[in-house]
This record gives C-alpha cells, sequence and structure tokens, in this order.
C-alpha cells in the first residue's frame, strides 16, 4: 500500500510514527554530555531516530524517567525504517547502594549518634 503513496505523504506518515513513538517513550540513553530519547527497547538493544543520533558506540547510561536503570557498552548494529538499531555488549543494572565487604547483622545500628556539648 505504502508504494501507491506520494513520498511527501510516506516521509509524512514515518514523521508522525516517529513523534508517537518520541512521546509514548520515557526512557532515555545518555552519551557523554548528549541524551536521545529512546525510540523502541527490547532486552539486548534500543532504537534511536536515524536522523537525531550519532552513530553511539562504547559506554552510555540508560535511564527510564529520572531513573538510572543500567550502564551499558553498546555498538551500532543497524539501521532500519529511520531508526538506527543498538546492540548491548554489556549491560549492568544501575544499583544505588554499594555492596559490602562484610555481613551486616540484622540488628546492628544503622548510625551512631555522639553526645556532643553546647557552650
Amino acid at each position: 500500500m505504502s508504494e501507491f503513496l506520494p513520498r511527501e505523504v510516506r516521509a509524512a506518515l514515518e514523521q508522525a510514527r516517529k513523534q508517537g513513538l518520541r512521546k509514548k517513550s520515557r526512557m532515555k540513553v545518555r552519551a557523554g554530555e548528549q541524551t536521545f530519547t529512546i525510540l523502541r527497547y527490547w532486552d539486548d538493544g534500543f532504537s534511536l531516530d536515524a536522523e537525531e543520533a550519532p552513530r553511539l558506540r562504547g559506554l552510555v547510561d540508560l535511564y527510564d524517567g529520572g531513573r538510572h536503570l543500567s550502564q551499558c557498552l553498546i555498538i551500532t548494529s543497524a539501521e532500519d525504517d529511520g531508526e538506527r538499531l543498538f546492540e548491548f555488549k554489556r549491560a549492568t543494572v544501575a544499583s544505588d547502594n554499594a555492596p559490602l565487604d562484610y555481613e551486616r547483622q540484622k540488628n546492628a545500628p544503622t548510625g551512631l549518634l555522639t553526645h556532643r556539648r553546647l557552650g
């Protein structure tokens, strides 16, 4: 059906499809100081708008809104229907706390308040 439509109409439909994906997606990828909206996301990769995104490679951070999801090592794999596809070579889930080098007891205090004399 798309071969029967004029080129301008096909381009406008493709642009509207990308805008719909961009509005619907909260996910972002950050490479250095640059941030790009993820159009589609799957287990071993994601896609960005081919016109907007450069050929990224290396270490990037994935965010869902303001929440840091993971740090990933990526490569550009292909370009399809105006989307640039990226694959994960490694994806490490982000954590908000550091691992401990020792076992923490269940009833141990979490902090120690000392008496401080005023005056």
